[in-house]
Formats: structure tokens, C-alpha cells, sequence
């Protein structure tokens, strides 16, 4: 593990600086829905073919498409079922191409019958519109098995071995609720957390994400803004412990600057 730098709080040896780019990338994937799927060309050989594509995952994070059998790109799977998805950060900011973002690659085919239930289940609590076409008879379920991903080109070993992290469901909520009501504890806590100058002249601060080990904070001065990320004391599973974490590291900060 490299050396954590600029952390005020007790990150141990045993704790990484931030989760694994494995885990980062099923993260990314597992809070989107929908992406761009690639296929090659049937029309004209060997041309990529871009489609707007919801998604869900199955227990192992491979995604799950509902297609029907008059589409273009499945009959482009058809004749070859390497493919590729497109998934992009939703967040809106100046530069799109900052969003994080992960291409998955694979093989799609057909999902097995012994499979369907459950993969059934999890794309309709995904994509509940889907509940009017789902049984119509040219409309059957696909799954991309992931070989590799284009995510600092973590391989779909890791991907698999890997969870999505535990905060996934409630990062929106916490950032929320940091920016509204919490900016002067996030200043308190930057301030403590790196003692140069530039840290001192801070007069506000964004959270711009969170995961399980740590949080991102934007850091605006009169001078510049700027970004920083800052580690939990221990990792947390849900909001009430990123609550009460947060709370303790306000603590900290405010007896150690005053």
C-alpha cells in the first residue's frame, strides 16, 4: 500500500488510502442503470453499433439486458456476442469527460432457463416500466459475462471478487445533507486535517463523493479550488456510521484548532 498522506485521523496500516479500482469500477456500475452498449455490425461487417441500453446485474455484477429479437443489436449478438457497455457517472458538471466512467467487455448471450426467476426479478425492481413488454414473446433476457473492464483496466477476476460499496444507496443523501447543513464542519475538518497555508485560507468546502473509507471534499479560497480526500478513522457500512464518524472527526477538529 502506498504511504497515506495528509490524513489527521487514525487510518491504520491495514486500511487502504481509498477502495480498490475493482471496487470502484462495480461501484460505478452498480448505482447506474443504464449505458451504451456496443456491438459489431451485422449490416456492415466489422463497424461498431451504439444503442441506448437499461440495465440490471446479477448476483456476480455481470449486466442483464431485456432485448428484443427485432433489434438491430441483438441481431448483431447473434452473429457475434462480443460486445461492449458504456457506463457513465450521471453527474452533471462543466467537463463530462471528469465523470467517472467504466467499458465493460464480454460475451452477451442468452440468459440460461434455470437462471431466469431470479435474473427476471432483479431487472423488473430495476426497470419496472419493463413489466408491459417483459413477456412479450419476441423480448428475452441477455447477460454480457464481463471478461475485462477499461477502469485503470481492472481485470474481470477482480471485478467479480469484489462488492460494490455498502454506502452505495445513501452516497446521494449524505452529500446532500453535508453540503446543506454541514459546510462549516467540512472546513473544520479540512483545516485540521492539512495544516499548510493554502489549507488556512479556506472559506468553504464541497463534498463531492464519499465511499467506505473516506470522503472527497472541493476546497474553495479567495485564491483558488482545489480537492482533497480524506480518510475515515475505520471503514463504515451505512449511514449512521458515517454519521457518527463524521460527528467524531468535527470533535477532534474543533478542540485541536481552537
Amino acid at each position: 500500500m502506498s504511504e497515506a498522506k495528509n490524513h489527521g485521523y487514525g487510518m491504520t496500516d491495514s486500511q487502504p488510502e481509498q477502495p480498490s479500482h475493482a471496487e470502484q469500477a462495480k461501484t460505478l456500475v452498480a448505482q447506474h442503470q443504464i449505458g451504451t452498449l456496443s456491438t459489431l455490425s451485422r449490416k456492415i461487417s466489422g463497424w461498431p453499433f451504439g444503442s441506448v441500453m437499461p440495465y440490471s446485474l446479477n448476483a456476480d455484477g455481470n449486466p442483464i439486458f431485456l432485448l428484443s429479437s427485432m433489434a438491430m443489436h441483438t441481431q448483431n449478438l447473434k452473429q457475434d456476442s462480443r460486445a461492449s457497455l458504456l457506463v457513465m457517472d450521471a453527474k452533471t458538471i462543466e467537463d463530462p469527460l471528469a465523470n467517472g466512467r467504466a467499458t465493460l467487455m464480454g460475451q452477451v448471450k442468452p440468459v440460461p432457463l434455470d437462471n431466469l426467476a431470479e435474473i427476471r426479478d432483479r431487472y423488473l425492481e430495476c426497470h419496472p416500466e419493463s413489466t408491459f413488454w417483459v413477456d412479450f414473446k419476441d423480448f428475452s433476457f441477455y447477460q454480457m459475462t464481463v471478461a475485462d473492464l477499461y477502469f485503470d483496466w481492472v481485470t474481470g477476476a477482480n471485478y467479480h471478487k469484489v462488492e460494490a460499496d455498502p454506502l452505495i444507496d445513501v452516497t446521494a443523501d449524505i452529500i446532500q445533507h453535508m453540503n446543506g447543513d454541514d459546510v462549516n464542519a467540512m472546513v473544520l475538518i479540512a483545516k485540521h486535517n492539512n495544516h499548510s497555508d493554502e489549507t488556512d485560507k479556506i472559506t468553504s468546502a464541497k463534498m463531492t463523493a464519499v465511499d467506505r473509507l473516506g470522503f472527497h471534499l472541493q476546497l474553495i479560497s479567495e485564491e483558488d479550488v482545489r480537492g482533497i480526500r480524506i480518510n475515515f478513522p475505520q471503514a463504515v457500512a451505512d449511514a449512521n456510521s458515517v454519521r457518527k464518524v463524521l460527528v467524531e472527526m468535527v470533535r477532534e477538529a474543533r478542540a485541536a484548532l481552537t
